[in-house]
């Protein structure tokens, strides 16, 4: 048995072209001699995704149509000798067809493998957008009456280095190697017939005579190599202006006594700062030699109703940055009241900073009412209870979110006599 497979008998219905899928992929791994645990194999769902287990490589199985958009992600961020493949249905690529032209566009180095069967066959044989004019499908009996699109030039269109088409049968583990070996993006569409649907709804087809009508033309297509898409190197930290990530190093400058994890909810108005606020207590944590991290919601309006924010510092490195039961929730308006108020009357300790001007709901959690708003302003509120929550527990020098609002955007725009003396 192969190194890169951990059971050699492949879970896919007998006579599936996932089968040739497999052993054409394993043969060309093989043939450029990498290593299994120097792949990543990354799935959609679709019957060709329950060969996960089945891989000895690393592998991730995604939501339905964005396994190309995870692949892209994880292959930016990897140094080059890496090999980062996906497995994705023709039902997958068309929900996910514009990751796959963005991917190409830039040349995200990847490799991409389409089982295109011409159907949905997880869901009982419904027809995608490259199923040919005239197959029939569970819900077309009559036959597609759509012309479907043509992938492979769509693909080599958006500047692909690497472009083919090949029947699912026997072995075309060098087209694959072909792919593998290529700097950038390299797409192998394989056609398939399904063995439970496209053959019960088109028992007389035959795969090559189905690519012969429906227009789909076998072959390879490319065009002149060039570099791979590259993420800047930031071994030092990234530099400014030389990446999507224009920020400068986080210089420690400050102590903190947290030892464990600590984390907070800060939740109020939409435009008054929320998401800000939060991400300038974390680059303040940054600069107290913490690890920190921040995650927003808001509703799809964006300018009205809530934005709640949540953060976590940790002295160790987070791998998890849900939050389970806060340590603190800070509430600044009645739009953060509404969106928090089943966590607050939930929690069962912690503490709960809450603007003078709201109702206090009912909650196991201490109570601290403090005039956030009255004191600093609508706009200022969630900056100015963050500094109050820092003053009255020394979790973080207060000095410490002060520097970082001077080193923000908001710079010029905070009133600094807000912080002055602290709320008693």
């Amino acid at each position: 048995m192969s190194a890169f497979l951990t059971n050699s008998e492949l879970p896919f219905c007998k006579g599936c072209g996932h089968h040739h899928v497999v052993r054409s992929t394993v043969k060309a791994l093989e043939g450029i001699g990498v290593k299994p645990l120097d792949v990543i194999l990354v799935t959609d769902i679709g019957c060709h995704g329950i060969v996960d287990g089945h891989f000895a490589t690393h592998t991730v199985h995604g939501l339905h149509g964005r396994s190309v958009a995870l692949a892209a992600g994880i292959a930016m961020g990897l140094p080059p000798g890496k090999k980062v493949i996906v497995y994705i249905g023709d039902g997958g690529a068309t929900i996910g067809m514009q990751h796959i032209l963005e991917a190409a566009r830039m040349n995200v180095d990847l490799t991409v493998v389409v089982h295109n069967n011409m159907l949905y066959g997880m869901t009982g044989g419904q027809p995608s957008s490259l199923t040919p004019r005239g197959f029939r499908t569970a819900i077309t009996p009559q036959g597609t009456s759509l012309p479907p699109h043509d992938l492979c030039r769509l693909v080599h269109d958006a500047g692909a280095p690497f472009v083919a088409r090949v029947l699912g049968v026997g072995d075309f583990s060098e087209i694959l190697r072909q792919a593998l070996e290529t700097e950038g993006f390299a797409l192998v569409e394989v056609l398939e017939l399904c063995t439970s649907y496209g053959v019960k709804w088109n028992p007389q087809l035959r795969l090559k005579a189905l690519a012969e009508e429906a227009g789909y033309p076998l072959g390879v297509w490319t065009h002149p190599p060039r570099p791979a898409f590259r993420l800047p190197a930031r071994a030092e930290g990234p530099r400014r202006g030389e990446g999507l990530l224009d920020l400068p190093p986080v210089e420690v400058r400050f102590v903190s006594p947290l030892e464990g994890r600590w984390a907070l909810i800060l939740s109020g108005s939409a435009g008054e700062g929320i998401q800000q606020a939060a991400e300038i207590l974390a680059r303040a944590a940054m600069a107290a030699g913490l690890h920190a991290t921040k995650k927003g919601s808001y509703p799809v309006t964006v300018g009205v109703g809530f934005s709640t924010a949540e953060v976590i510092l940790s002295r160790s490195p987070i791998f998890y940055h849900g939050v389970e039961e806060p340590d603190a929730v800070v509430i600044t308006s009645i739009d953060g009241l509404r969106n928090q108020q089943d966590r607050i009357r939930a929690l069962p300790k912690g503490v709960l900073w809450i603007d003078a001007s709201l109702p206090v709901p009912e909650t196991g959690a201490e109570v601290r009412i403090r005039d956030f708003r009255r004191r600093a302003g609508a706009r200022h509120a969630a900056l100015y209870a963050l500094w109050t929550v820092l003053w009255e527990t020394g979790i973080l020098p207060p000095a410490a979110l002060l520097e970082a609002v001077r080193e923000s955007s908001l710079a010029d725009r905070v009133p600094m006599e807000i912080f002055a003396v602290p709320q008693p």
